[in-house]
C-alpha cells in the first residue's frame, strides 16, 4: 500500500507529462480539445490554490499577531489591507467605475495601490544604482568592458548624451541590437535546455522534490 502510494503520483506525472508533450506535436481536433480541457482544469486548480495560499497567509500572520512576534504590527496592516480590499471589491462588484463614477474599489486601486507600487519601484532604483556601482568598478578587464558598454548605452539613451558623444546613439543601438540580443538569446537557449532537462527528470521520476522529499 505504501509502495502504491509512492508510485502512483510518479505514474500520473509520467502519463500526463508524455501526453501533453505529445499533444504539442499532434495537429488534430482531439488534441486541441484535450489542450482546451486541460487549460480549463488548470484555471480551476489555480483558483483552489489561490484560496489555499490566502488561507495559509492569514494563518501565518494570525500566529504572529497572537504571539506578538517582531513586526506583528505589519501583519495587522496586511489583515486590514486585504480584508478592506476584499470588502470594497465585493461591494463594487469588482468594477473600478460605474457610469463614469469611480467606486471605492477604483479609488483604493488608483490612490493606494498605484502609489504604493510607484514607491516600491522608486526604492528599488536605489538598490539597482548601488548594485551597478559595485558591479561597474573596473577591477578587471571584463569589468572595464562592462563599464565602458554601460556608459555608452546610458549616454546613447538620453538626448544630453548624444550632444556630449555624437556617436553614442548609433553605438548604443548597435550594442543593444547585436551584442545584447545575442547574449539574451544564448541565455534563453540555456534556460530552455535546462527546463527541458528538468521536465524529463520530473516526468521519469528522477526529480521527486515536488512530492515533499528528495531523490529516492
Amino acid at each position: 500500500m505504501i509502495l502504491l502510494r509512492r508510485q502512483l503520483p510518479l505514474f500520473i506525472t509520467l502519463v500526463t507529462g508524455l501526453t501533453m508533450a505529445t499533444q504539442y506535436y499532434v495537429p488534430h481536433p482531439v488534441s486541441e480539445e484535450l489542450l482546451t480541457s486541460v487549460t480549463k482544469w488548470l484555471q480551476i486548480i489555480g483558483g483552489f490554490a489561490l484560496v489555499l495560499g490566502v488561507t495559509s497567509l492569514f494563518h501565518v500572520h494570525a500566529v504572529k499577531i497572537r504571539r506578538q512576534e517582531a513586526g506583528w504590527g505589519y501583519s495587522g496592516v496586511l489583515y486590514a489591507g486585504m480584508l478592506g480590499t476584499i470588502a470594497v471589491g465585493l461591494w463594487a462588484n469588482g468594477k473600478e467605475s460605474i457610469d463614469g463614477v469611480m467606486t471605492a474599489f477604483g479609488w483604493a486601486y488608483s490612490y493606494m495601490m498605484v502609489p504604493l507600487q510607484g514607491t516600491m519601484f522608486a526604492i528599488l532604483a536605489f538598490f539597482i544604482a548601488s548594485a551597478a556601482y559595485r558591479s561597474f568598478r573596473a577591477r578587471s578587464r571584463e569589468a572595464a568592458v562592462l563599464l565602458a558598454a554601460a556608459v555608452i548605452v546610458m549616454m546613447g539613451r538620453v538626448p544630453l548624451g548624444e550632444y556630449i558623444l555624437p556617436l553614442s546613439g548609433d553605438v548604443s543601438q548597435w550594442i543593444l541590437n547585436v551584442l545584447n540580443a545575442s547574449v539574451r538569446r544564448a541565455i534563453l537557449i540555456g534556460v530552455s535546455l535546462g527546463a527541458v532537462a528538468l521536465s524529463f527528470k520530473i516526468i521519469f521520476g528522477v526529480e521527486r522534490s515536488y512530492l515533499g522529499g528528495g531523490k529516492e
